[in-house]
């Protein structure tokens, strides 16, 4: 892993992300488990095949009190059911820790969910856009159009990865595909209405 001098000019790519030299994870249709609030749809998805859905490739210059952290993710097109392919989100382990995201290629959004609220917005990124995620705000990637959506995501060193609260509870809603674009829609909601479909 780049890290000190190594890390302070680095080349990524912008049409199909990654970084020179910086070490990847990618995160398939299996490692999705329990994210698309659409079960049947998912386990459906993944009897045809395991798609590569995200990866991110990250770059930690150091680990200071004012040292900072980024990455580039990559997020394919494509839908389980009427859900956007999405990323598992996370909050940070380091509650107060904000990060800016930066749009670079295709068309998506950032789901945000405030912690302690519970209030959800879906907040759009593509190139040009920059969306600002607040401390004790989860959030996860969504790619709402038809190529990959390459991000750029830059955060305090502090900041750390919280999975497992997302794995415990999820988001409180999800997008969807509607008649004139992406809807944000409340999970149960979304979820009792699959249970009525024919």
């Amino acid at each position: 892993m780049p890290t000190g001098w190594d890390t302070l000019g680095q080349r990524f790519d912008p049409l199909l992300g990654g970084i020179t030299g910086a070490p990847s994870i990618e995160r398939r249709l299996r490692d999705l488990r329990g994210a698309f609030a659409d079960a049947a749809a998912y386990e459906a998805a993944l009897a045809q095949g395991d798609p590569l859905i995200y990866s991110v490739a990250s770059v930690e210059a150091g680990s200071g009190p004012g040292d900072l952290h980024y990455g580039v993710g990559t997020l394919m097109p494509g839908r389980i059911g009427a859900e956007y392919y999405l990323t598992k989100g996370h909050l940070h382990a380091w509650r107060p820790a904000a990060e800016v995201y930066i749009g670079i290629r295709g068309e998506g959004a950032l789901l945000l969910e405030d912690e302690q609220t519970g209030e959800s917005r879906l907040v759009p990124l593509g190139p040009h856009q920059v969306v600002y995620v607040p401390g004790s705000t989860a959030h996860r990637t969504v790619n709402t159009g038809d190529e990959p959506l390459v991000y750029l995501g830059i955060y305090p060193a502090a900041a750390g990865h919280d999975y497992a609260a997302i794995a415990e509870r999820n988001f409180r809603c999800v997008v969807i595909a509607g008649a004139d674009g992406p809807v944000l829609c409340d999970r149960q909601s979304f979820v009792a209405s699959l249970g009525a479909r024919p």
